[in-house]
């Protein structure tokens, strides 16, 4: 009861979190992802907001195909998501499920990480990737929504290599030397989703990977439209540049192409909840549309 009631003196209260002491609305934020009720200190809240989070706030990086610059600032991290109802990437996303987490009462800290998606081992990618690590009764958690067609849609256990159910694709930590790779089963196969050391990124860690993140040409997301969120039923729904992709539990998928702009736009809207202006285009090499 002790427990349950800190969570409830957590919705009410304004402590600081993030930065400069800023909070978020916690009731915006929970009426944006559509949780109600109580939400006691426990796995089973952990796993209810992971997956209402992926599933209502889309992965997408359209700020930095236009242009714009993505401010890590709590309040403007709230406003976007939040308020205005677009998305982001792993800084946005994991910053503003870190700071609602806090208000809540939970113990979260925000992880550093490398991501691995469809890269060899001998090859080694920036650490330019955020997660966050829950300590609950006295286990640590690796909980994560910002890592677009992966993100967590249940808190996964660290301390273990043993195959962990999720409300999607099936999880498992391995270990080899001082690394953890955290990884997906597709199908039959596992696949490596990112490396990580238990290291904490602190704010201005975050902030400089952002900053390569967003503005480095050799960064993909200068190169390539994403947008992903999770769907019930264990299904996903991604779009890469022209190809958009609903991916069910087992791994198997369909695919279908986009035409011409005014359909990528129609696709954002209809599958990721994504409104832009109409005549809106991306600076993206893989959008060489037709004259």
């Amino acid at each position: 009861m002790a427990r349950r009631g800190a969570a409830r003196r957590a919705l009410d209260s304004r402590r600081p979190i993030g930065h400069d002491g800023a909070v978020i609305d916690l009731g915006a934020y929970l009426a944006r992802i559509g949780v109600t009720g109580p939400l006691p200190i426990s796995r089973q809240t952990l796993d209810t907001l992971s997956e209402a989070h992926a599933r209502a706030i889309p992965f997408e990086n359209l700020d930095v195909l236009l242009g714009r610059p993505i401010d890590l600032s709590l309040p403007a991290i709230e406003q976007k998501l939040v308020h205005a109802r677009r998305g982001g990437y792993c800084f946005e996303q994991n910053t503003l499920f870190l700071a609602a987490l806090g208000q809540l009462g939970f113990d979260a800290r925000p992880l550093s990480a490398r991501v691995r998606m469809q890269l060899p081992r001998e090859h080694i990618p920036a650490r330019t990737h955020l997660c966050l690590r829950v300590e609950l009764d006295g286990e640590p958690w690796l909980v994560d929504v910002g890592v677009g067609s992966m993100s967590l849609t249940s808190a996964i256990r660290l301390d273990t290599d043993a195959e962990q159910p999720t409300a999607h694709e099936p999880r498992r930590i391995v270990r080899e030397g001082g690394r953890l790779f955290h990884q997906v089963r597709l199908g039959d196969a596992w696949a490596d989703v990112y490396e990580l050391t238990l290291e904490e990124m602190p704010e201005i860690d975050r902030v400089v990977a952002n900053w390569y993140t967003s503005t480095h040409p050799g960064s993909h997301f200068r190169s390539r439209l994403v947008a992903a969120r999770a769907a019930r039923g264990g299904e996903r729904v991604t779009l890469q540049n022209r190809e958009l992709t609903f991916r069910r539990r087992d791994g198997s998928a369909e695919r279908r192409g986009i035409a011409d702009p005014d359909e990528l736009l129609a696709v954002l809207a209809e599958h990721f909840g994504l409104a832009l202006p109409a005549g809106t285009r991306f600076a993206c090499p893989a959008f060489d549309w037709p004259a």
